[in-house]
């Protein structure tokens, strides 16, 4: 399986990021293909509405930054895993930006899905969704609802579907055999 992991860590020296090392490690060794974005290396504009991932440059960005390179990797992936420590109740700016730049990964027509307006698909393949959560001390079962709600729907507006969510508290092994399981 061709898995793409988002890292949403701003620090490179964090107990998660230590964590997501080896997830993926784990992963690899279980004979997926795995890439891993490290956000916080990359240079990302974000996105400012211009609609010229769209009409200008069908599928990627305008803005010069390295938008392509996420867009690439996650549009070849089987899993998409969104991963991101939990600040202020949320994931973190760096994974909210790489998401609003794969906008151009669908078409700017709109279609009726499930009685919901929804853009077009540009593809005929798009990833599975798995989120991975590092938990702030005072997270609860209501933040990891919210933000599982939330990509969900990205998903969701992504040709895809969420197939799992895990937090940082459970081992590293256990959520490897759980994305064996679902993707």
């Amino acid at each position: 399986m061709r898995i793409t992991i988002l890292n949403g860590e701003p620090e490179s020296t964090s107990a998660f990021e230590a964590y997501l090392c080896e997830v993926a490690r784990r992963l690899a060794a279980a004979g997926n293909a795995v890439t891993t974005l490290a956000l916080r290396e990359l240079d990302l504009k974000g996105c400012s509405g211009c609609f010229g991932c769209w009409v200008k440059t069908p599928g990627e960005c305008v803005k010069r930054d390295d938008s392509a390179q996420i867009c690439r990797a996650a549009i070849n992936a089987d899993l998409l895993l969104l991963a991101s420590p939990m600040t202020m109740g949320f994931t973190t700016a760096l994974l909210k930006r790489a998401a609003d730049q794969m906008i151009g990964l669908l078409h700017p027509d709109f279609i009726i899905e499930g009685g919901e307006v929804h853009h077009r698909a540009r593809y005929s393949h798009y990833p599975k969704f798995g989120l991975l959560l590092g938990p702030e001390s005072d997270s609860d079962a209501e933040d990891i609802e919210i933000a599982t709600a939330m990509w969900a729907r990205m998903a969701r507006n992504m040709k895809s579907s969420m197939v799992f969510t895990a937090v940082s508290d459970r081992s590293a092994k256990e959520v490897v055999n759980e994305i064996a399981l679902v993707a």
